[in-house]
């Protein structure tokens, strides 16, 4: 099998942390640069990380010489992986681009932009066949509150919906390592996180958007969003309900989304989950600590349905589902669909 040689941007932080954790034993994707701020150029890897993963930093990474995010730095690689924050990754991923480097990232700049796929690859694959004729390929993941609460979507956009009514509780780690002072979140819940309520409801439009002339045409949805800051390390969970329009078979729907698995006709999705959304029937299931082991599955529960009202509980990994797994996994779809 060819193997593809990627860019690791942003490489000190929790999301380029929690990449490479997830690409040491790779089959086929070879991490061969990775990068950081210009202050820590030329910096040994594990003289510039503060590693915060479990276990110790991955043997083949710890004495790699850090590169800066210049494209001169990144001609040697098939495709740059960004997970840069907001601010260091617009300008920066722009000018990989103009110098005909591919570029997917985990950065909100351009995410909305029509001519750039935003991909959940169990949602919107078919997406991606807008690179088909572009010689430089930029990809976006979606904001990862975004990515976790548009997996059982699918079933609902089925169903002839009035509104759909989500609350998130959002774990710290989706702020950053340093996004939060202790003293503001021990103990306590911020029930506001800026740019969130906007961001996934716009977000999810266009991942259910389609893909016309080489542009996407974002769906129109219904969705009103509350977001809430809570004091657990990982996992975004959100309580979401829906008001139909016509009534609906509980078990068949459940049974819908227990069979949900559109990429199981490809072979090497190394990043895959076997199972995309499990369904718990326990009354206090999905719960962070108990249920997050794997990271690429959505995690369900707490199915409630009366007078055309469906109520559920959606739980998932922020740092894996949410950011760095999903970004492993686009790539590999788009070398299943032979669009590398």
């Amino acid at each position: 099998m060819d193997r593809i040689r990627v860019s690791l941007l942003g490489s000190t932080g929790m999301v380029g942390q929690k990449m490479l954790t997830l690409l040491k034993n790779h089959p086929y994707i070879d991490v061969v640069n990775l990068s950081a701020s210009k202050a820590k150029k030329h910096f040994k890897y594990r003289d510039a990380v503060n590693w915060v993963e479990h276990g110790d930093i991955p043997e083949k990474y710890r004495d790699m010489e850090l590169v800066s995010t210049d494209p001169e730095d990144h001609k040697n690689v098939d495709y740059v992986l960004s997970a840069l924050p907001p601010e260091a990754a617009e300008e920066t991923e722009i000018n990989l681009i103009k110098n005909g480097i591919n570029v997917i990232s985990n950065a909100s700049p351009y995410r909305m932009d029509e001519n750039i796929p935003l991909i959940n690859p169990e949602l919107n694959y078919d997406h991606l066949n807008l690179l088909k004729n572009r010689d430089i390929k930029f990809v976006k993941n979606p904001n990862c509150t975004s990515t976790i609460m548009s997996m059982p979507l699918n079933e609902i956009l089925k169903l002839d919906y009035k509104k759909i009514t989500l609350t998130t509780l959002q774990a710290i780690s989706g702020a950053g390592y340093t996004g939060l002072p202790y003293m503001g979140i021990d103990d306590n819940i911020i029930p506001y996180i800026p740019g969130e309520e906007e961001k996934i409801p716009r977000e999810i439009s266009k991942m259910f958007g389609f893909a016309n002339n080489e542009r996407i045409i974002n769906r129109n949805l219904n969705m009103f969003v509350t977001s809430v800051r809570v004091p657990v390390k990982v996992g975004h969970m959100g309580i979401m309900n829906v008001e139909l329009n016509e009534d609906i078979d509980l078990e068949k729907f459940k049974n819908n989304l227990k069979a949900f698995n559109p990429l199981k006709g490809f072979k090497n999705l190394y990043n895959a989950p076997e199972k995309p959304i499990i369904l718990h029937e326990e009354e206090n299931r999905p719960q962070n600590m108990i249920d997050l082991n794997n990271g690429m599955e959505i995690h369900m529960g707490r199915f409630d349905y009366h007078d055309h009202n469906l109520r559920f509980i959606v739980l998932g990994d922020n740092l894996i589902r949410g950011a760095a797994g999903i970004t492993i996994l686009t790539l590999e779809t788009m070398k299943e669909m032979s669009l590398l």
